[in-house]
């Protein structure tokens, strides 16, 4: 397929490019630019930072994991492009500099390219924006204090200039795109979700790329050959958040960021709980619908969105259903999703705000959940628990509710009795799994626990795990 872009304000446009070549290895070893390094190949590093604009803003993402068809249209600044055309260097780069910021410099690249991003958008969170970027000699201090020393410059004219100018990706949908056996296209980039349901609807087989932060790892790790190939990027009516006066509405295409964002204000334990799953480049990438579709039973979207009684919305061809996300997860790796149909979008009621999401992971940051506990109550004015949802993800081969556990609750006072025997009904509602991230026993015990912090939750105790108190 063809593609055009920019790099580092610079027009390039490539014919019959192959869909699964990741930006990372087109830069290194088409392009020369070294500067972008290859760590975990994974999306965990931070070594392989790009800095990726377009008119939803300027955002870090991994180039590891970023096919090239995904930047189809879009700017795309490396560390090489940072210091102006004269050669004045950014001001993180200066900061680094004389703040020591750098030892061995290979994860340095990485890190620039993260600080100057959040300085573009003025983000000033230095933890939660470096959290994807590792260090394993020179330490975060000095680099936190680089990133602080250079949060009030001013941002350099040439980025200002690059992060709002973007070039026109080509018309066709794909441009001498690869063709299988019966003429019809290998590898699509569809425009809106009308074409995408026409042409996955005839071509049921085909992979379908999002963030490509799951997708990513099958090439980068398993050296899967995708075959049939929908990158998602250009369906911007799959993309965005509407709210009535009675439900939120989530299209699939909706970065974890855009849904962090948005979550806050309506259930901010949840936002909170998004703040924790993978780092800025993930979040900035993946989307909410691939964090359902891939079926994950450690996915931490689900069990909030499940809490929250949310209605999955999907689609083929011109046929639409929808279903509770609940009944979505039907068995490990099995999902009630028929051949050609996909995720069109998420709906959430709105409601008075019990959630709960309470993440278990040996990190803090960009760590995979052992157990993830997302919990729901509403209460009469006398203290009567009317509505209980308890979801969990990690404590089996789906994200599941914790049914006994919730019939114990309903109908009976909010105290500690009711909680500690709906604890130990919760034993008949999972059988868990062991392995490296917990054993069975550890997942249970946690699991229970979770509904008793959320008892003292929401009884006014400080339950915030990385608060110390006496």
């Amino acid at each position: 397929m063809d593609i055009s872009f920019l790099l580092n304000g610079d027009p390039v446009s490539l014919t019959d490019v192959s869909p699964t070549t990741t930006l990372l290895d087109w830069l290194r070893e088409d392009r020369g630019l070294t500067g972008t390094k290859e760590g975990c190949n994974e999306g965990d590093c931070g070594a392989c930072t790009v800095m990726i604009s377009d008119d939803r803003g300027s955002r870090a993402l991994n180039g590891c994991i970023l096919f090239l068809p995904q930047i189809n249209g879009k700017h795309v600044v490396t560390v090489e492009g940072l210091r102006a055309p004269d050669g004045t260097l950014h001001p993180v780069q200066d900061a680094m500099i004389d703040h020591h910021g750098s030892q061995c410099g290979f994860c340095t690249p990485g890190f620039v390219v993260s600080m100057a991003c959040a300085h573009l958008n003025g983000a000033t969170d230095h933890d939660t924006q470096l959290a994807g970027n590792l260090c394993r000699c020179t330490g975060y201090a000095p680099i936190i204090r680089a990133a602080e020393a250079a949060q009030d410059k001013s941002i350099p004219q040439h980025l200002l200039f690059l992060a709002k100018t973007f070039p026109e990706a080509p018309e066709a949908e794909p441009p001498n795109g690869a063709t299988d056996t019966t003429g019809a296209p290998c590898v699509v980039q569809p425009a809106s979700a009308d074409e995408l349901a026409s042409w996955y609807a005839q071509n049921p087989d085909a992979t379908l790329i999002a963030g490509a932060t799951d997708v990513g790892l099958w090439v980068t790790k398993q050296c899967r050959d995708l075959g049939k190939i929908a990158f998602l990027t250009r369906c911007g009516d799959l993309r965005g958040i509407s709210e009535t006066d009675s439900t939120l509405h989530i299209g699939a295409m909706t970065s974890i960021t855009q849904v962090e964002q948005f979550i806050a204000p309506h259930h901010p334990h949840f936002a909170t709980m998004l703040r924790r799953y993978g780092s800025v480049q993930v979040r900035n990438a993946a989307t909410i619908g691939g964090n359902i579709a891939n079926g994950s039973p450690i996915g931490d979207g689900p069990p909030a969105l499940i809490a929250l009684d949310a209605t999955l919305h999907l689609r083929k061809g011109s046929t639409r259903r929808r279903l509770p996300l609940e009944d979505f997860f039907v068995a490990y790796g099995k999902q009630d999703r028929a051949p050609g149909e996909f995720v069109e979008a998420i709906s959430i009621p709105k409601q008075a705000d019990g959630l709960r999401c309470y993440k278990l992971s040996k990190r803090f940051d960009q760590d995979i959940s052992a157990v993830c506990g997302c919990l729901s109550m509403t209460l009469s004015d006398d203290g009567i628990i009317t509505t209980a949802r308890l979801a969990y993800g990690g404590m089996a081969g789906t994200p599941a509710r914790a049914l006994t556990a919730e019939a114990a609750l309903r109908d009976q006072p909010f105290d500690e009795p009711t909680i500690r025997k709906a604890m130990q009904a919760m034993a008949d509602d999972f059988t868990p799994f062991s392995d490296v991230r917990a054993s069975a026993a550890y997942r249970l015990h946690t699991a229970q626990n979770m509904l008793l912090r959320y008892f003292h939750d929401l009884k006014g105790a400080n339950t915030d795990v990385q608060m110390v108190t006496l």
